[in-house]
């Protein structure tokens, strides 16, 4: 499963919280979560910023990307 386009309303769940629900065993993903919960940035920014992660890492996290849109 490919990566959900910038404008699917799945990275605006994830940047508001729903990013906490994402079963996975990756490091990096695990603390792109801490360090998103903790930042004062705008919902925005933070999806723009998971969207750009995932994109990045699609291959490694083949899981991952498919539990996006169900969050």
């Amino acid at each position: 499963m490919p990566v959900p386009s910038p404008q699917h309303p799945c990275w605006q769940r994830l940047a508001n919280g729903g990013l906490a629900q994402l079963r996975t065993q990756h490091l990096g993903t695990q603390l792109l979560t801490k360090r998103l919960e903790r930042s004062a940035d705008s919902l925005p920014v933070k999806a723009a910023e998971i969207h750009a992660f995932f994109t990045k890492w699609e291959k490694v996290l083949a899981a991952e990307v498919q539990q996006l849109t169900l969050i």
